[in-house]
C-alpha cells in the first residue's frame, strides 16, 4: 500500500473565524483532503484550526477515510487544547521539538501568511534542505504575502554565490494552484 501523503501547513493562530485568512485556510484544508493529501500542522487556532476543520468537513462529506489531521502542540504554550479538528495530537516539551516534528511529519510545506514564527519555519526548512540535513521537499508559499520576501532572498543568494542553488519554492495566489504544484510534485515522484 503506498504511503498517505502529509502536508505540512504552517501560519497564524491569530486569524478569526470568517476571516480571509481562515476562510484561505478553511478551503486550503478542503482541497487537500479532496485531493487525497493528509495535513499537519500547529494544532491550536487560527489557521491551523481552518486548515483541520476544512480537512475533516471534506472527509466526512466525501468519505475519505484515509486523510487525517495531525497536531503537533507544545506544553510551554501553558496548557493549551489542541483544536477540536485534530485527529491525532502530538505534544512536544519544546518549541525546537515541535518544529523538528512538524518537518519530519511533511512529505510537502505550504506557508500561509503569518508572524516571525512562521518565517522562522521557512527558513529553516530552506537552510536544511540548502544544506543537504534534510531530503528536499516541495515548498509552496500561497497568497501575495511572500511574493517579495521570496524575490528578495533570490536576488541575495544570486549576489553572495555562496549556495548553489536555492530549494525549488512555488508561489501559488490560491489554493486550487497550490494543489496543482503539489500534485505535480507527487506526481513525479511516483
Amino acid at each position: 500500500m503506498k504511503k498517505q501523503p502529509v502536508v505540512t501547513v504552517f501560519g497564524s493562530a491569530k486569524p478569526a473565524e470568517g476571516s480571509e485568512e481562515y476562510l484561505l485556510a478553511y478551503d486550503l484544508g478542503q482541497r487537500l483532503a479532496a485531493a487525497g493529501f493528509s495535513v499537519c500542522n500547529g494544532g491550536y487556532g487560527g489557521t491551523m484550526e481552518a486548515l483541520a476543520r476544512g480537512a475533516v468537513e471534506e472527509r466526512n462529506g466525501s468519505g475519505r477515510s484515509e486523510v487525517r489531521t495531525t497536531g503537533i502542540t507544545c506544553t510551554l504554550f501553558g496548557g493549551r487544547q489542541a483544536n477540536r479538528w485534530i485527529d491525532l495530537n502530538i505534544s512536544t516539551e519544546s518549541l525546537f521539538e515541535r518544529l523538528e516534528k512538524l518537518l519530519s511529519h511533511g512529505d510537502a510545506y505550504v506557508f500561509l501568511q503569518g508572524g516571525t514564527g512562521t518565517l522562522l519555519e521557512l527558513a529553516t526548512v530552506w537552510e536544511l534542505s540548502n544544506k543537504r540535513m534534510m531530503d528536499r521537499k516541495p515548498v509552496v508559499l500561497l497568497g501575495p504575502f511572500w511574493e517579495s520576501l521570496l524575490m528578495t532572498i533570490q536576488r541575495e543568494v544570486e549576489r553572495d554565490g555562496t549556495e548553489k542553488r536555492m530549494v525549488p519554492t512555488s508561489v501559488v495566489s490560491t489554493p486550487e494552484e497550490c494543489i496543482r504544484v503539489l500534485q505535480s510534485q507527487f506526481h513525479r515522484e511516483g
